[in-house]
């Protein structure tokens, strides 16, 4: 199946991928642990072209106390947390991590870094004042149930940041990425590019506070509470 978009007049109306269709949590460890050498020069344009990097900058500058990073990747979210914050990051890729290792002695942080599956954080209920995670909601095979632990683990007081991009709100850039979503899912471990990322949020139980969409209205800049 390489088509899953049909067509009512101009109308682009998308059969989502189905769930059987998705990949499991090993093979997503698997899938990022083979590109994990090569992680960092695949989201360069979209780190700095695109502007993710700015939009970063902006969005996680509101961190602060214990803070949990939820696929945390190859650590690219440090540089913009607050100097001497005390860092929590998980990811489902052993060779992330290990990336991440070497990334956070280069810059001198202090983080507890664990394999985790973002579905089952093995942390107790209100451990973190803050709860980050960065284009990933996308990659989760259950992103709901993983947005739930997001809001477990953090304090009712405190505050998840939720960087995410998805179905664009400019009606051609939506129609190419539905006509693309298989393609896009095969060719980027298991990315549904076109979900919408608020829909989910508020899917799991939270409240969001404050979102704002970017670069064609595909990527969100989302702070939300526990409490929804």
């Amino acid at each position: 199946m390489k088509t899953i978009t049909a067509y009512e007049g101009k109308t682009c109306k998308p059969q989502r991928i189905p769930l059987s269709a998705k990949m499991a949590a090993d093979q997503i460890q698997k899938a990022y642990d083979e590109i994990a050498s090569q992680y960092e020069k695949k989201v360069w344009f979209d780190h700095y072209i695109l502007g993710v990097a700015r939009m970063k900058k902006k969005l996680l500058s509101k961190a602060s106390g214990k803070i949990l990073d939820v696929a945390c990747g190859t650590g690219q979210n440090f540089p913009f947390f607050a100097p001497n914050s005390e860092i929590t990051a998980v990811d489902l890729s052993p060779n992330m991590l290990e990336i991440v290792r070497g990334n956070a002695n280069r810059q001198r942080l202090n983080v507890n870094l664990a394999v985790m599956d973002a579905e089952k954080l093995d942390f107790t209920d209100g451990s973190f004042d803050t709860v980050v995670s960065t284009l990933s909601t996308c990659t989760f095979p259950n992103p709901i149930k993983a947005l739930q632990e997001m809001k477990r683990v953090c304090r009712p007081d405190g505050l998840i940041l939720l960087l995410e991009h998805g179905h664009s709100s400019v009606p051609w850039l939506a129609n190419y990425q539905d006509r693309h979503e298989y393609q896009h899912y095969e060719d980027n471990a298991g990315c549904r590019w076109n979900q919408d990322p608020l829909d989910l949020i508020r899917a799991a139980g939270l409240r969001v506070t404050k979102n704002k969409r970017s670069v064609l209205g595909m990527f969100h800049s989302i702070e939300a509470t526990p409490s929804g």
